[in-house]
């Protein structure tokens, strides 16, 4: 297919400018910190390491992979018209929503990667120290494959904001302001809409289809309150009620914001002229 082969030329460039590199030491050594510094009050409390160090990188996620994913995809299509090889490659027997796909399953192969084997790092770490329960390992491993997940829906976000506008340095705004609202105002306001409203209006029903709007909550709620091993040490039962808003619920909403913006990138592409 040729969108695949678009997405292994993606992981080429992203092999030789040293993307994949460089992302998957910062995801190591942030995750070793927070496997070697995080776990420490296990051994006063009897937590389980594991799971105290999925409630940390959770939150670190949140911030983190966003900003790795728009800065991976900011420039996917208004990048190549730039350097003047858009032209080049629209001219082979290829379709533009190939270019597009193809350019997300490149960028998010490059994210998984980094993402893989930056936090199974950590993970190798604790199985050497010792002291982590059998029932910590698949929320572990539900973790770093969400954690993919809500990279994937930024990355295809990043390839949207590409897709929208004529310059590079509009689309690395355009990707920052989407960082900030997703990761930093969007809560921010709900929390000031709820102290105000203090629950007359915005019911639970209300804030979980609020919640549902952000990617980053879904997938703070998933790994937060899904496994009881783990949100015995997140502090927290999440914002809705864990009952309410199951984890396939919240896979498929999550997955949804994957779906969404790269049906968007790839329509707006289609009628982008060049």
């Amino acid at each position: 297919m040729k969108a695949l082969t678009i997405a292994a030329q993606e992981i080429r460039v992203g092999l030789r400018n040293r993307w994949v590199l460089a992302t998957t030491l910062l995801m190591a050594a942030l995750a070793l910190s927070l496997a070697l510094l995080g776990s420490a009050p296990s051994g006063a409390v009897k937590a389980d390491p594991l799971a105290v160090v999925v409630v940390s990188l959770a939150s670190l996620t949140i911030f983190l992979v966003p900003l790795i994913a728009l800065l991976l995809s900011f420039d996917a299509i208004v990048g190549e018209q730039e350097r003047g090889t858009l032209m080049l490659l629209l001219a082979y027997p290829v379709s533009r929503w190939q270019v597009v796909v193809g350019k997300v399953l490149g960028q998010v192969a490059i994210l998984g990667i980094a993402t893989v084997l930056g936090y199974g790092a950590a993970a190798g770490v604790l199985w050497l120290n010792g002291g982590v329960g059998a029932d910590a390992w698949l929320p572990y491993a539900a973790m770093v494959g969400t954690s993919v997940m809500l990279g994937a829906s930024f990355v295809a976000m990043g390839c949207l904001a590409s897709t929208l506008v004529r310059e590079r340095a509009t689309a690395a705004g355009l990707a920052v302001g989407v960082w900030l609202f997703f990761v930093l105002l969007y809560d921010t306001a709900l929390l000031g809409v709820l102290v105000a409203d203090q629950g007359r209006t915005v019911g639970k029903p209300a804030l979980d289809a609020l919640l549902m709007l952000n990617p980053a909550d879904v997938y703070r709620l998933f790994n937060m309150t899904w496994s009881q091993s783990v949100s015995v040490y997140s502090g927290m039962a999440g914002p809705g009620d864990p009952a309410a808003l199951p984890a396939p619920v919240l896979l498929a909403v999550l997955a949804a914001w994957i779906a969404a913006p790269l049906a968007l990138a790839v329509a707006a592409f289609q009628r982008r002229a060049l």
